[in-house]
């Protein structure tokens, strides 16, 4: 639930935006993570899920941020908020576009694994959108 925090102290005209971010922009978007690490660190209570929300957009293959971790270096939970976000976002109507379908998504997942997700976590992922596919249309139709 905390892991776009930081969100706050982006500007809603960036986070509202219905075209393309401009590369100031996107700059700023990905301030995010550091932002909500900064908001949380002041309570005890939330210390063990900092990690993960400072983590979530790191990459698997080092190109994420923002302190371009990869591989195990990338805190475990926050490799499998990354998958989680990614699938929220493919699968949730934009300001800027649709949903994507499941086979698009699916695809994406797979495109993705190794670079970046997390290649173990991402093959479980896949595993369960394959078989499982039906429940989880049931689950998201219920929280609609």
């Amino acid at each position: 639930m905390f892991h776009d925090i930081g969100k706050i102290g982006v500007p809603d005209s960036i986070l509202l935006k219905e075209s393309k971010l401009t590369d100031d922009e996107y700059s700023e978007i990905k301030n995010h993570p550091s932002i909500g690490a900064h908001i949380l660190s002041s309570a005890s209570i939330f210390q063990d899920i900092i990690p993960i929300v400072k983590h979530h957009h790191e990459k698997y293959d080092g190109y994420g941020y923002p302190s371009r971790l990869a591989g195990q270096d990338i805190p475990y939970f926050a490799r499998i908020t990354a998958i989680a976000d990614s699938f929220d976002a493919m699968t949730s109507r934009r300001t800027y576009r649709d949903s994507l379908s499941m086979d698009i998504v699916i695809e994406e997942f797979e495109r993705c694994k190794g670079t970046q997700f997390d290649p173990e976590l991402a093959d479980l992922f896949l595993d369960l959108l394959k078989n499982h596919l039906d429940e989880i249309q049931e689950i998201q139709e219920k929280y609609k």
